[in-house]
């Protein structure tokens, strides 16, 4: 399974971003790889569906978040997490501060990408 990939949802293209059960190691590889993605878009127009769920993190990767997030950031329209229980508390703020940007974070999939597509 490809963990970033796009999928359409209520005939919008969504960047599904999977993280789910990945090692800090992983999370930090998969992390560099994204601006490919999301950097070949239009800007502001990127859907981003990010899950969590399960994942592991240290320093490292923490760090390589919060750095694409703002490299990113021209070109996402609007982000929605689940499974962001595992990442500390105090980096979801510190990310959001630092990328001047908003992860609503939802309960599950459907929930999550009902939002994204909703105008």
């Amino acid at each position: 399974m490809e963990r970033i990939r796009f999928i359409t949802r209520n005939d919008k293209q969504i960047l599904l971003f999977d993280l789910s059960y990945c090692s800090p190691t992983e999370v930090e590889q998969l992390v560099r790889s994204l601006p490919d993605y999301v950097t070949a878009q239009p800007l502001e127009s990127v859907l981003m569906f990010v899950d969590f769920t399960g994942a592991s993190f240290n320093d490292d990767a923490l760090r390589t978040m919060k750095e694409v997030a703002i490299f990113d950031k021209l070109h996402i329209k609007k982000t929605a997490w689940i499974g962001a229980e595992s990442l500390p508390y105090s980096f979801r703020e510190d990310v959001s501060k630092f990328s001047r940007r908003e992860f609503p974070e939802f309960k599950n999939t459907v929930e999550a990408l009902e939002w994204l597509t909703k105008d």
